[in-house]
């Protein structure tokens, strides 16, 4: 577990609730893809960094060291905060304290993950508009790392 990872749902909970962006637009994404593409040059991190909405992929980048799996994780990741509106770490430790899985709520496995990595993006007003999601790290760090990204956007 990372240091001063959250390791509860309330946690969480609070955690997130200060993720709140004035706006999140292309520009936006690609800052964001930036911020995050150079810690994880900086860190020598082997991941895989995607941002999405709804319906279209706004940045994607393979990092070295990351594989084909990891981009798919972060697809079911992804989709998973997106259904709930949630961070997918979130999804899942929720999940884990009532001893249920992503298939109580009819969700294939092939195309939902609730591992930690996929945190929405809100908007101040309009709520969740897209999603910004980690794979390739241990699911704590994968969280992490993506929150750290959003609170670096938003100091500017």
């Amino acid at each position: 577990m990372a240091t001063g990872t959250p390791s509860n749902v309330q946690q969480l909970q609070d955690e997130l609730s200060t993720l709140v962006l004035p706006r999140f637009a292309e520009a936006e994404a690609l800052r964001l893809g930036q911020i995050l593409v150079g810690i994880a040059e900086a860190e020598r991190l082997p991941v895989v960094i995607d941002i999405r909405t709804f319906d279209r992929t706004l940045f994607h980048a393979a990092m070295p060291g990351s594989a084909p799996l990891n981009g798919l994780w972060a697809l079911r990741k992804s989709n998973t905060a997106l259904m709930f509106q949630e961070a997918s770490l979130l999804v899942g430790e929720r999940n884990r304290a009532k001893g249920e899985s992503l298939a109580k709520h009819g969700l294939d496995p092939a195309h939902y993950a609730d591992h930690g990595g996929a945190v929405p993006i809100r908007v101040q007003g309009a709520g969740v508009v897209a999603v910004a999601t980690v794979s390739g790290l241990p699911q704590l760090e994968d969280h992490t790392l993506v929150v750290r990204g959003i609170k670096a956007l938003a100091a500017g």
